[in-house]
């Protein structure tokens, strides 16, 4: 039986609503995955740019590491047999002791400036220090030094002098302490102070791969 007219016109219509609702969907798909292929591009060449100046980086600094441990080295390790058991409740006060005067300029509560360190406890723990493998490691600026006893404790010293500091508990970490140093611990530490070690700029991360690795710890996609 032949199919009447008007009803071929409302199948005809039908079809090409399907047909087009397929190939918008289709489209849709493509357009999906085309983004996440550009959007996958990017994040592969941001990471490569960001590893590439981050081997920049780390060449730079380790140069800089071995020509200052180079240098100052000898002068410093001496001291690494200086920790020793001391006693807490004896600790009141800010003390300082000049172990090596240096020939460089004096610093003042402004000065900047770059430290090798020696710290340890009461027990003779030596918490940390620039000592690592016959070696120094890099630096500490002075802009991060946070301790007050450290603060105060280095004014007056002059570059290439070694200083050994007394720090009573609430000049240092106080009644929080830090790691694995306890709440109210007194604290020595020996300074070696040297000129202003020439800063070479960390690379930011890229904002892409940020945002990426916070969606990944988020657990979306």
């Amino acid at each position: 039986m032949a199919t009447p007219r008007s009803q071929r016109i409302g199948i005809w219509v039908i079809a090409i609503v399907l047909t087009i609702g397929t190939l918008g969907s289709f489209l849709a798909i493509i357009l999906s995955n085309q983004n996440k292929t550009t959007d996958q591009t990017k994040l592969q060449k941001a990471y490569a740019d960001y590893q590439v100046k981050s081997s920049v980086y780390s060449t730079k600094l380790a140069a800089q590491t071995k020509t200052l441990s180079d240098k100052y080295y000898s002068d410093f390790q001496q001291y690494s047999s200086v920790p020793a058991t001391f006693d807490a409740k004896s600790v009141k006060n800010l003390v300082k002791q000049d172990l090596k005067i240096g020939d460089g300029a004096e610093l003042k509560s402004d000065t900047p400036y770059s430290a090798y360190y020696i710290v340890w406890g009461p027990k003779g723990t030596v918490y940390d220090q620039s000592i690592d493998k016959g070696a120094l490691k890099s630096p500490i600026a002075s802009n991060l030094v946070a301790l007050t006893g450290w603060k105060n404790g280095v004014i007056g010293m002059k570059e290439g002098g070694v200083r050994e500091l007394t720090l009573p508990s609430d000049q240092a970490y106080g009644a929080s302490g830090n790691g694995n140093i306890g709440a109210n611990t007194p604290l020595k530490f020996i300074v070696l102070v040297i000129p202003k070690v020439d800063e070479i700029p960390q690379p930011q991360m890229p904002q892409i791969l940020l945002d990426y690795y916070k969606t990944q710890q988020s657990g979306t996609q």
